[in-house]
Formats: structure tokens, sequence, C-alpha cells
């Protein structure tokens, strides 16, 4: 009688996990209790899933929960954003969901990643969301080096080293070294150092070193340094844009007296 063979044994099934799908952050705002419009209370906590109830696939505003794509966008678009005391959020959307909008997005869910104070809330989307290191970070506080660029959205910091060129939104603050290009937007301050070029926008000021040019929109303030060799320091020579002759978006330098003259075409 033959001898019983063993049965073989079952082959080890592979289970292989399915692929997440690609996410983007976003960032936004609400009231300082986290509601915003049509009643919508967001949750005040990281880790909540959050639903939007009317969502609907289209390429209006509305039906949908929004936010600003890489925390780039028009910060008009929110009714909180200038608010000091707004909540700020950090969200993980499914890069697939997002809508865009023009200065702003929508999507049908996400997962929050981070609550609190506008600048700490553009920290962690740049410490997170590489690509928000290349966009104007609603916020943000960024410095480079000599010769690089740096560029911040409303209310952000921007400082650049010698030779940089700083660049920040409304509300903002560019700083720029020696040589280097800082421009700030409405209601902004630009600080170029020597032989620099600062432009702020409207009710900006903008600040240039030795041998600077600035350049301030309607309402607004130019300062340009010049060594007083007598006296062994610098001073500041301070211009009112519609006083006296000065002009908005106009470029100015100091002549060899410390006046204001405009700057020759291509000077700046």
């Amino acid at each position: 009688m033959a001898p019983k063979r063993k049965p073989k044994s079952a082959a080890a099934a592979v289970v292989v996990a399915p692929e997440m799908p690609a996410t983007s952050l976003v960032l936004r705002c609400s009231r300082a209790d986290g509601s915003s419009k049509n009643g919508f209370v967001w949750p005040t906590v990281a880790g909540a899933e959050v639903v939007a109830p009317d969502w609907l696939a289209n390429n209006e505003c509305g039906h949908g929960l929004h936010g600003w794509l890489f925390g780039a966008g028009d910060h008009t678009s929110s009714s909180y954003a200038e608010d000091p005391n707004a909540l700020w959020y950090v969200l993980e959307v499914v890069t697939t969901d997002i809508v865009m909008l023009g200065g702003k997005c929508k999507f049908p869910r996400c997962m929050i990643r981070f609550v609190g104070p506008r600048g700490d809330a553009a920290a962690y989307m740049l410490a997170h969301e590489p690509r928000s290191r290349d966009v104007a970070v609603i916020g943000a506080c960024r410095q480079v080096g000599d010769t690089q660029s740096v560029i911040v959205g409303y209310g952000g910091t921007a400082t650049a080293g010698d030779g940089g060129t700083a660049t920040a939104g409304d509300g903002g603050t560019a700083t720029a070294g020696y040589g280097g290009t800082a421009t700030a937007g409405d209601g902004g301050t630009a600080t170029a150092g020597d032989g620099g070029t600062a432009t702020a926008g409207t009710r900006g000021t903008a600040t240039a070193g030795t041998r600077g040019t600035a350049t301030a929109g309607d309402g607004g303030e130019l300062r340009i340094q010049w060594w007083d060799a007598k006296a062994s320091r610098y001073r500041t020579a301070t211009a009112y844009v519609g006083e006296d002759g000065i002009k908005p978006n106009t470029p100015y330098r100091l002549d060899a007296n410390h006046k204001f003259v405009e700057a020759p075409k291509g000077e700046c």
C-alpha cells in the first residue's frame, strides 16, 4: 500500500494595500470661534475631518469648503483674513477633489492638520507643503540669503540679503540688502539697502539706502538714507506722496543736495 502523501499547503495570500490618493495642503481662516458664512462652524482641533453638507462639483463659489491652495490666493475673498482674531487652518485635501475658482478653491471634504494664528499657520504650510515655497503664502515670514529671491503674500514679511529680491503683498513688509530690490503691496513697507530699489503700494512706506531709489503709491511715504560726512552718521530724507510735488508710483532718488528728484528712466 502506497504511503499517503501530505496535502500541499495553500500558497500564502498576498495582500496589497490600496494606494493612497495624492493630497495637497490648503490654507483658510474663520472667525475666532470657528464659524464662517451661512452658519457653518469648523472644528477647532487638528485631526478632525470636515465634510461640506452642500457640496456641488461645479466651478462656482459656494456649495463646498473653501480656501487657498498651497496658502496663496486672493485674501480679499475671505471676510476674516484681515481680522486679527481670526482662526487659521491648514487643511489636507485630496488633490483630485479640488476645484479652482480664481484666487481660491473649493473641495468637498478635508482633514484639519493645523489650527492657530495666521503666522503659525503659514509656517506650518511652508514646512509641510513643498509647493508652497514657490508661491506668495498669506501671512508668511521668510528670509533668504544674498542674491536670492523671496516672496510672501498678504500680511507677510520677506527678507533678502545683499543683491536679493524681497516681495511682500498688501500690508506686508519687504526688506532687501545692499543692491537688492524690495517691493510691498498696499499699506506695506519696503526697505532696500545701499543702491537698492524699494517700492511700496498705496499708503505704503518705501525706504532705500544710500544711492537707492524709492517709489510709493497714493498716500505713501518715501525715505532715502544719505551719509553725512561732517557728522559721521547716516541721515534719512523723507517725502510724502501728494506733497511738495511728489508724485505717486514715480521713482525718486536724492540729488547732491539730498533733495528728492525723479530718477532717470531705467535707473530703477
